[in-house]
């Protein structure tokens, strides 16, 4: 089975920042914005989060409009995309809005963890092992097998930087909100890393769209020069 489409999605700061220190979480977006991303998860099969976001943010990662809930009805598709979060730690909380709301969920962790989240998470996800370490590849199998053929992630910094680096990302939307975090141990959009072409490789942009006071960004990482 094809492996889905992988389309990256954040939110920054004009210094690269998709969050400040403080315990609570900063809003970069506006509500034009959200309801882009909006459209962009109603439009998606599955959206993806890593753990630690996950943990931080405690989001649901619905499709908020019902006019777009009753078009994915309408064209015989689940009225949620699938949620699916990644853990190597297995460290999970059962009290999480993720696991309490919209349709179904699906776990993706390593060899040692696999018994503590099924425990922990006792029927609220299906859970899936990709071997002794997180294994990209595998996991884009197991959701193409599924029949996921669109896939939105919507962070954190590691997995967006893992998944470029690996050369598996298809398309990145990146919005960038007039705000100056200034903070050096605030999350970044991406950890140092080597990426595919080196830092003199270009990707191609798809589109540029001003989102009121956000400024969007389409990129096509894999279209390099």
């Amino acid at each position: 089975m094809p492996r889905p489409y992988v389309l990256l999605s954040v939110a920054t700061s004009i210094d690269g920042r998709i969050d400040d220190t403080s315990p609570d979480r900063l809003i970069l977006s506006g509500k034009e914005d959200f309801d882009r991303v909006d459209e962009v998860r109603a439009t998606s099969d599955a959206i993806l989060i890593g753990a630690t976001t996950l943990r931080r943010d405690n989001p649901r990662l619905l499709v908020q409009s019902a006019e777009r809930r009753e078009t994915r009805k309408a064209q015989g598709l689940p009225e949620y995309p699938l949620r699916v979060t990644v853990t190597r730690s297995g460290n999970l909380d059962p009290e999480l809005r993720f696991w309490h709301h919209g349709g179904d969920r699906l776990v993706f962790t390593v060899d040692a963890a696999l018994d503590t989240v099924r425990a922990r998470l006792d029927g609220l996800a299906d859970v899936v092992s990709t071997g002794p370490d997180l294994d990209w590849g595998l996991l884009l199998d197991e959701l193409g097998r599924r029949g996921i053929r669109r896939l939105m992630v919507e962070g954190g910094g590691t997995i967006h930087t893992q998944l470029l680096a690996q050369d598996l990302a298809d398309e990145i939307h990146l919005a960038i909100a007039p705000l100056l975090v200034g903070q050096a141990d605030a999350p970044r959009f991406l950890n140092p890393a080597t990426f595919p072409g080196g830092s003199a490789a270009r990707m191609r942009l798809l589109e540029t769209r001003v989102v009121d006071d956000v400024v969007l960004l389409r990129y096509a990482p894999k279209d390099r020069s």
